[in-house]
């Protein structure tokens, strides 16, 4: 047979995270603190297309570094992602991934290029879209952890109503593949007015399960990367039994929603929460009951005292 089935069980499951911003939002030095969050080793590899930036960083963390220059195909990304595996990576950052869009020799430019060459649209976007699309397996294929930073335009719509000129705010929109988003673990868009921190209210990709482990308060950090570590390492997201021998069926990520809901109420309430939340899930919500659900119960006690 070439098919044998095993009972499923979460263990060395790869990320990919996405981080788009601005310049000044914090890009880079936000994937390097998720980085070694998740490999405290140093077992990081930096691919760099931005002229060597990374190296701006590298009196504070520890990584392996590479200088990637034109042309930044699709296939030379694979190339990269690939040769940081061989080198025992378990996490590899992308910095910038946005050039495999609009980079010299990346999709955009390919198929400028053949159209410039007389390939009629779409006819010249076949070659571009086949090639990103083989990265794109690369990329799933890939059993080390990989951050991208992209680059992120604010993005306007102008119409016309009732005989005026309207100019639309889109919001923030990252520079890659339309589809791209769609295939991260995870995503989040930066700005420079609070580089680092996630904004929820933008575009990003947060599954449940990875929802405590970020703030929208507090910059992206090292906890952030150790509790996505221990997750993806098979972290316990297990049923516990509680005292009367019931199943307690409520995952990490209920028992974050009940901390937020309790937090709402002041801190004696969340207190009382905290210690109903079994001992398997404390680990993985302590994170975000520092950072969210303390200063959450801090203001509704302070709303009552001035009440």
């Amino acid at each position: 047979m070439t098919f044998q089935f095993a009972p499923a069980k979460r263990e060395q499951v790869s990320l990919l995270i996405a981080l788009a911003g601005a310049s000044g939002s914090g890009k880079t030095y936000s994937a390097l603190r998720l980085a070694r969050g998740m490999s405290p080793d140093g077992k990081i590899m930096f691919i760099d297309t931005e002229a060597r930036r990374g190296l701006h960083y590298a009196e504070h963390f520890k990584f392996m570094h590479a200088d990637m220059r034109p042309p930044f195909t699709p296939a030379r990304f694979v190339e990269g992602i690939q040769a940081a595996e061989a080198a025992g990576a378990e996490v590899v950052i992308i910095d910038s991934f946005s050039h495999e869009y609009d980079g010299v020799g990346g999709i955009m430019d390919w198929a400028d290029r053949l159209a410039s060459e007389g390939v009629k649209s779409p006819g010249n976007w076949k070659e571009p879209k086949g090639a990103h699309k083989k990265l794109m397996n690369a990329l799933l294929q890939c059993r080390a952890s990989i951050i991208f930073c992209l680059r992120a335009d604010e993005k306007i719509e102008i119409l016309r109503e009732n005989g005026k000129t309207v100019v639309r705010p889109l919001g923030w929109m990252p520079i890659c593949e339309k589809r791209f988003m769609f295939e991260m673990t995870a995503s989040f868009t930066l700005t420079p007015d609070r580089p680092g921190v996630p904004h929820f209210d933008l575009p990003h990709k947060l599954q449940q399960q990875h929802r405590s482990m970020f703030s929208d308060r507090d910059p992206i950090g090292e906890d952030s990367g150790r509790l996505l570590a221990e997750w993806a390492a098979g972290g316990s997201a297990a049923p516990t039994t509680s005292p009367g021998g019931a199943a307690d069926e409520k995952t990490a990520a209920e028992w974050d929603l009940e901390l937020g809901e309790a937090a709402k109420q002041g801190n004696v309430a969340l207190v009382e929460m905290w210690a109903k939340v079994p001992r398997e899930h404390k680990s993985t919500l302590k994170a975000a009951l520092d950072r969210r659900h303390k200063v959450t119960a801090a203001e509704a006690d302070q709303a009552k005292e001035t009440a």
